[in-house]
This record gives structure tokens, C-alpha cells and sequence, in this order.
């Protein structure tokens, strides 16, 4: 367990060695990343597929990412209202335009779905081939965490910039600590360890990423209720955004946790201002790095 998570912890770290300055090559990452990413969440419906039961496992899970969502999500809006309240900040919505349209944006988040009703439904269908869609899996996050390595490391961020912004470090603290008291209480209302409310909590969006190390830690339950934890967030971030960007402008990034650096940062940007933009990509930037490892230590 612990080799594996080696493994897939050092792709990530190895990706962000290498720097790619050629932007054809990026796009051909971010290709990539797409269809490992459908790939995996395919593999996640063949793997709940295989539950004895599964009619019971259905209620158990949506009853769970209802509980999950409600604290972590919660607790990151308390809280992230509350620094907006108590540290105003000059209005700063300079270059805005008009919001893109949320109904596109969330039939782009929901396509993912797809792929592990896909996944759920050949699943059902028996075959020996199964036995090995839990190391296919990892194969493929090993990569996929390879290739956002170097999607970080090439996006021209730099250490001193991350650090002199102080609204991103600051919206990304908010959140890391505020999903861990989210995460403390649906732990305690679901009746599970601590270590799995937290992990539970840790992913600030990353569906794809949790769906898979949560899965391999705990199973396919677990790990299908922190996906859809995490697509939850995203799909309701792009439904508040435009209400909250005007006067709430903290909150309004802290909600979209790790996608507000690439998913939800045309929303933000549009509704915000370019102004908004350091502080959206510096938070996504930090929340993206620590959810690999902050899942790793909570999983294992």
C-alpha cells in the first residue's frame, strides 16, 4: 500500500520538475489529462458495478455526499463570509463582462458523469477482465498526476509570486482549514474514522483525483461518494459565483477550491475582473499541490 502510494505521490512531484514552454505540447497534456480522467471515472463505475447489494450501496452513498457536502461546503461558506465581512477590500471589479452561460458550464461538468454510468453499466455485465480495472486505475492516476505536475510547474507561476500574494494564500487557508471542520463533523454524523472525514474533505474539488485514491483506500463506496462530493462543489460554485462575485469576492473563489485556477476561473474573471484573477489561480495553485498529499496522509 504504502509502495503504491510512493509511486503515485513521486509522478506528481517528478512531473513538476519539468517545465514545458511549448504550448503545443501543452495542449496535447491537457488532452490528455481529459481522457485519463474518463478513463479512470469509467473504471470507477465498472469497480461499483462488481458491490454485492448495490441497490443498498446507492442509498448509502447519496445519503453520504448529502451529509459530506452540507459540512464541508457549509463550513467553507461560513467561514469564507465571514473573512469577506470582517476584511472588506476596496472594489476592485475592473474589465468585467458579462457572466458565460452557468447552464453550459454545468452540462460540461455533468458530461463527466457519463463516464461512470458508462463504466457502471458494462460493469454489470460479468467478466474475468474486472479483476484489474483497481491497478488500471492506478496506472492511469500515476500518469495523470505526472502530466498536472507539469501542468503546474509550466503555468509561469513562481514561489515568490505565490508568496507575495497574500489573498490567495489567505482563501486557500480558509479552505484547507474550514473542509477539515466540515470534514470533523460528517465523520461524526456518518459514523466513520476521522481520517476518512478528513480525506473525505481534502480534494477542494478535485473529483477525479479523490474518486480514484479514495476508491483504493476505502472502496468503491467511499470513493464514490468524495467524487461526487467533489462534483457537487463544482456544479454548485458555478450556480453562486454570479451572486456572490459583486459583494463577496473571497468567498466567490474559495468555493471553487482547487478549479478555481483553470474550470471555474472564466466565470470568476468574467464576473470579478481581471483583478480577481492572481488571487483565483494563486488559491487553485495551492489547493492542487497539497490534495494529492493531504489525500495520501488521510487515506493510508
Amino acid at each position: 500500500m504504502y509502495s503504491s502510494l510512493l509511486i503515485i505521490l513521486s509522478s506528481f512531484f517528478f512531473g513538476y520538475t519539468i517545465k514545458l514552454r511549448n504550448k503545443i505540447y501543452l495542449e496535447k497534456i491537457n488532452v490528455l489529462l481529459s481522457l485519463c480522467i474518463y478513463a479512470i471515472l469509467f473504471l470507477m463505475g465498472v469497480s461499483l458495478a462488481q458491490l454485492d447489494n448495490i441497490d443498498q450501496h446507492f442509498q448509502t452513498i447519496f445519503y453520504s455526499v448529502a451529509i459530506t457536502f452540507i459540512c464541508t461546503f457549509g463550513c467553507n461558506c461560513m467561514c469564507l463570509i465571514g473573512f469577506d465581512i470582517f476584511t472588506p477590500r476596496k472594489n476592485t471589479n475592473n474589465n468585467q463582462q458579462p457572466l458565460p452561460s452557468r447552464l453550459k458550464m454545468m452540462v460540461e461538468s455533468l458530461q463527466i458523469c457519463l463516464a461512470l454510468i458508462a463504466g457502471f453499466l458494462v460493469g454489470l455485465y460479468p467478466s474475468h477482465l474486472f479483476v484489474y480495472a483497481s491497478k488500471i486505475s492506478e496506472i492511469i492516476l500515476i500518469l495523470l498526476l505526472f502530466m498536472v505536475g507539469i501542468q503546474l510547474r509550466s503555468n509561469g507561476l513562481t514561489i515568490k509570486q505565490i508568496l507575495i500574494n497574500k489573498a490567495g494564500l489567505t482563501s486557500a487557508l480558509v479552505v484547507i482549514i474550514s473542509a477539515f471542520i466540515g470534514g470533523y463533523f460528517s465523520a461524526l454524523m456518518l459514523d466513520l474514522p476521522l481520517k476518512t472525514g478528513l480525506a473525505l474533505a481534502s480534494s477542494f474539488g478535485w473529483y477525479s483525483l479523490s474518486g480514484i485514491l479514495v476508491t483504493e483506500a476505502h472502496g468503491p463506496v467511499i470513493g464514490s461518494i468524495a467524487f461526487f462530493n467533489d462534483l457537487l462543489r463544482e456544479l454548485i460554485a458555478i450556480m453562486l459565483i454570479p451572486s456572490l462575485i459583486y459583494k463577496y469576492k473571497f468567498t466567490a473563489v474559495g468555493i471553487c477550491g482547487a478549479t478555481s485556477m483553470d474550470f471555474t476561473l472564466p466565470i470568476l474573471q468574467k464576473g470579478g475582473g481581471s483583478a480577481i484573477v492572481p488571487m483565483a489561480v494563486v488559491q487553485g495553485f495551492i489547493l492542487s499541490l497539497l490534495a494529492p498529499i493531504l489525500l495520501a496522509i488521510f487515506n493510508y
